[in-house]
């Protein structure tokens, strides 16, 4: 790894040739001539320019395309996606952390990516996720795709602490065209971070030592070891027995430690196999080593085979190989420095910044530098109690003026960059990032200057777009529905699970969520009792809002409960909490008991198992059994409540939701949500101002269980394509001349967010929204409604 002062002499060298390359560019235009052979230059102004096709820079180059800016969006492959893609195949994984953290799912773009694949591809077909992610760039015409480009030179001037790029130039392969990019934005979304480098920002590889950020997991001493590259496989059953030849080359992976230490299985595909990774060591670079990488992965995949195939230990006469990957997953090289470095300490105590831009939630995840070779154990994994927030500091150059970055090249530590790392919150990071670069192009100003003077401008952009921000509330202005009054034709004033479907014997403790607006007196759990038994009840709060965990003991009741079955038993749980806040109820295992479950899931309300081996995931072998967000899980109760009911009334589902501004779970669901709809019924939510009122454009969000995880290649799959609490059909009427007039129609609804732009603008004291149907749910549930 070169010094600082010699990686600067070398940028300061490239600089100076890309300076001479760009005359030269100029004088071939100039003398460009018509022929067959002819070499093409092009020049391409945009307002931002995006290098990098993976979910971090699509979803860049679609959020600031959406403000109305031109983007030239640059990738280097032939798909769109990056390790998503079906040439890498890597799982989209993010906050949610495979099951370990609630209401995590991401919203946004990479949302809105996660419901169409959840409906066009319930089989997790890779090309389908192709098609998913081109259609989101190919959607917006302020977008210029530029596929097979490959940005190599970079036009950049300024000192070291005050750089500014002109320009990038790349070469578009097969095509033989020369595009020299201009713009007064660029973002670098490329993973390997060249166009970052080539320009001059400061950066680091390898671990920070533990003394610079006081990180626990750091070592002693600064190094160049990094995570490694991995390479995937898939196979398929051609119902007739296939022999399998290994080639010279396969590794006899008896003579490593792969037997012994890792688990796999002749049906195992795709990313069960994380594990087949290298190149994270001091003496291997991931960049410049890619090709030997590859190598060495190949080797040990068709070494891996040759074991299932042809040592007798496995089921596999008639499996053969279907694909393996030609490009290494990476993982990690350079990361740039910010004007503020995200740190092992900021995930795990969830510290708040003041520039919240985006959030994470996936586990620090920290491999052993001899990857797959390892004989220690697999992985090193911490949890943060829920989801943590990332700063919009992080994701711009601390040195080059007009430079971005989203993805694993972000400012972050290299414990840090264990969590950030994972596509659902490089995505994230991407919505925020080209957003960002949007309001700098508008307002003339960069980056830093956003950040110190218009950061809450920032953050209302991401929320108003259903970015996945927890916790902040929209409060625009123009939102005309904020300053209506809201009624509704009911709403949800009892919170209870009343309909048992299946037993649960009380062996573990259990726990159900659900949220307390304005308090709690007495609440009723149904139950079998074999034998007389003290039951032990507690009611915890969660701590932090964005939490799901037990944090601190509110209320307590012992009660003995005599032998019977069905039993509704109450227990005297008191709780008036300061603000609306979720409820962490606790039941204590008991033998001699077994609560009930239903089978129809409520918005708001959650069931737990405290685990006492907890392993949310087979893929999360390393996983901390100590942490209460591991071992309070959902696994096997998803949309599965215990049968509950709390005596009073609530106030968390009242048609005021819809207005409040939040458009996430945050303590409470905050949504309106109807009473049971009755067969031929219709629901509504109206809103209703004193003064007649101009309304041009109306922006719902509906309720899609951001609970639910989701994954592009459905690891695991939903019961269902299209979310249940998503309304189908539904109507808009607004009051004209003292008479309801139908604005909007619309049926076969399977998205969260809707935006109707009215033929014309209409002058009216009323509106309403009238839910027709919904895609298979007993509530109507409406998460926002705003009108400009």
């Amino acid at each position: 790894m070169f010094e600082a002062s010699e990686a600067l002499s070398f940028r300061n060298g490239m600089i100076a040739l890309f300076s001479a390359t760009y005359i030269e560019y100029q004088l071939k235009k100039l003398l460009h001539y018509k022929g067959e052979s002819a070499l093409r230059y092009e020049s391409v102004y945009s307002d931002v320019t995006v290098i990098g096709g993976g979910l971090a820079g699509v979803s860049a180059a679609v959020s600031a395309a959406r403000r109305g800016k031109k983007v030239s969006l640059i990738q280097n492959r032939p798909v769109l996606g990056g390790n998503s893609s079906s040439e890498i195949r890597v799982w989209v994984l993010g906050a949610t952390g495979l099951g370990v953290n609630r209401y995590a799912r991401e919203t946004g773009i990479i949302g809105e990516m996660y419901d169409e694949n959840q409906y066009i591809n319930p089989e997790g077909n890779p090309y389908y996720w192709d098609l998913v992610v081109l259609e989101k760039v190919r959607s917006e015409p302020n977008i210029q795709l530029f596929l097979n480009t490959d940005v190599r030179e970079v036009e950049a001037n300024g000192d070291e602490s005050n750089r500014t790029i002109h320009s990038v130039t790349g070469w578009m392969m097969g095509s033989e065209r020369q595009i020299r990019f201009e713009s007064p934005m660029f973002i670098d979304c490329s993973g390997d971070g060249l166009v970052a480098f080539l320009a001059g920002a400061k950066y680091r590889i390898g671990r920070e030592a533990q003394h610079e950020f006081n990180e626990p997991w750091a070592p002693e001493a600064a190094d160049n070891i990094t995570l490694g590259s991995t390479i995937l496989f898939y196979t398929k059953d051609v119902g007739h027995p296939v022999k399998y030849i290994a080639p010279s080359f396969a590794k006899d992976i008896t003579q490593t430690a792969i037997p012994m230490k890792r688990v796999f299985a002749a049906g195992d595909n795709g990313c069960h196999y994380w594990w087949i990774e290298w190149g994270g060591e001091a003496d291997i670079d991931t960049l410049h080593d890619n090709e030997r990488i590859r190598d060495e992965l190949w080797s040990v995949i068709y070494g891996i085979w040759d074991y299932i195939k042809n040592s007798g230990k496995f089921d596999a006469d008639n499996l053969t190989l279907e694909w393996i990957g030609s490009i290494p997953g990476k993982r990690e090289v350079r990361r740039f420095i910010g004007d503020y470095i995200l740190t092992q300490n900021d995930v795990r105590n969830q510290a708040h910044f003041e520039d919240y831009v985006a959030f994470g939630g996936w586990s620090m995840d920290l491999h052993p530098p001899e990857g797959m070779y390892a004989s220690d154990y697999v992985s090193k994994l911490d949890c943060p109690d829920g989801t943590y927030q990332i700063p919009f500091r992080s994701l711009y150059s601390v040195n080059v003026n007009n430079l971005l970055f989203a993805g694993r090249n972000i400012s972050a530590t290299h414990v840090a960059f264990g969590s950030t790392r994972v596509m659902g919150t490089c995505s994230v990071m991407g919505e925020a990032a080209g957003a960002g670069a949007a309001l700098c192009v508008d307002k003339g100003i960069m980056p830093r200057e956003l950040y110190r003077n218009h950061i809450k401008e920032l953050q209302q952009t991401l929320v108003w777009n259903d970015a996945a921000i927890t916790g902040v509330r929209y409060s625009d202005s123009i939102d005309l529905a904020s300053r209506a009054a809201v009624t509704a034709s009911s709403h949800l004033a009892q919170i209870e699970v009343a309909s048992p479907k299946d037993k649960f014997d009380l062996f573990n403790d259990i726990a159900f969520l659900f949220p307390v607006e304005p308090n709690i007196q007495d609440i009723e759990i149904l139950m079998d009792v074999k034998q007389a038994t003290e039951v032990v009840v507690e009611l915890w709060d969660t701590g932090n809002p964005e939490n799901y965990i037990p944090h601190t003991l509110q209320a307590k009741e012992i009660r003995t409960v005599e032998e019977g079955e069905r039993q509704w038993v109450r227990f005297h749980l008191p709780w008036t909490p300061d603000s609306p806040q979720n409820a962490f109820v606790i039941v204590r295992e008991n033998n001699d008991i077994s609560l009930y479950q239903s089978d129809e899931p409520m918005t708001g309300v959650l069931s737990f198992k405290r685990e006492k081996k907890s392993n949310v995931s087979s893929l999360l072998t390393a996983i901390n059994n100590e942490q209460l967000v591991v071992q309070w899980n959902q696994k096997g109760l998803a949309r599965k409540p215990f049968c509950f009911r709390l005596l009073g009334t609530t106030h968390a589902y009242l048609p005021e939701k819809l207005t409040d501004g939040y458009l996430r779970p945050y303590g409470g669901p905050h949504m309106w949500v109807s009473n049971p709809i009755e067969e031929s019924q219709e629901e509504w939510i109206q809103l209703h101002w004193d003064v007649p009122t101009k309304i041009e454009t109306i922006y719902i969000n509906f309720n899609n269980d951001v609970n639910e995880d989701l994954n592009n290649l459905h690891y695991k799959r939903t019961p269902f394509d299209i979310f249940p609490e998503l309304v189908k059909d539904y109507r808009i009427e607004v009051m004209v001349d003292n008479k309801w007039k139908t604005v909007v129609e619309e049926k076969n609804n399977r998205k969260r967010s809707k935006i109707h732009h009215l033929e014309q603008a209409l002058q009216t004291t009323k509106l309403r929204l009238i839910v027709e149907s919904t895609n298979g749910s007993r509530f109507a549930e409406v998460v926002a409604l705003r009108v400009v």
